[in-house]
């Protein structure tokens, strides 16, 4: 995942802005992958990642700064995150991966300091 450079407010900068997170995902065989998180009620039609040819899938998230936990969805197959920041233990005996959106994602620079997640 990373943050792109811009990001959108709700027009009062109290904390409530939201970032464009990235995800990109790798896996050559799929004919439809989703995201399913915490963000989307765990829908993953609710957020379809959009094919970008050789395998890749990727996906812009807008997300408030927080933390969220989420699963990647490639052919109904439900997947944990090999690149994520951490996993916690989920109730089905698996794993879900986590994105965290800090409240500022940009060093002194503007360099985005959030991570990109592929799943290989």
């Amino acid at each position: 995942m990373k943050r792109n450079k811009d990001h959108k407010t709700n027009g009062h900068d109290h904390g409530n802005s939201r970032h464009v997170v990235q995800v990109e995902f790798s896996h050559p065989a799929a004919t439809a992958v989703g995201i399913a998180g915490t963000f989307n009620d765990w829908i993953p039609g609710a957020t379809p990642m959009v094919p970008a040819g050789e395998g890749r899938w990727l996906k812009e998230l807008v997300l408030a700064p927080g933390i969220y936990e989420y699963l990647l969805v490639a052919d109904g197959e439900w997947l944990a995150d090999p690149h994520a920041e951490a996993t916690v233990p989920n109730p089905f005996g698996g794993v879900n991966s986590v994105i965290t959106v800090p409240a500022d994602q940009n060093d002194q620079n503007g360099n985005s300091k959030a991570k990109r997640r592929r799943q290989g």
